[in-house]
């Protein structure tokens, strides 16, 4: 996922993506600890797609107070 993907998302469709990822993330968390998950790094990607979300909505509150 792409930062400027992110940038051009609306603040619905941020927290949404938020909620996907969530929910893809104990989802690979539950394969892996079951020993079904080919590829242990997709938890790694997970998580950085969900900072990267939370920067960009962080970013959008500081912006909006100033």
């Amino acid at each position: 996922m792409k930062g400027n993907e992110l940038h051009n998302m609306t603040d619905q469709e941020l927290k949404a993506k938020l909620g996907e990822l969530k929910s893809e993330l104990f989802n690979l968390r539950f394969r892996h600890a079951s020993g079904q998950l080919d590829n242990p790094m997709a938890i790694v990607a997970c998580k950085k797609d969900i900072a990267r979300v939370n920067t960009v909505i962080r970013e959008r509150e500081i912006k909006s107070r100033a």
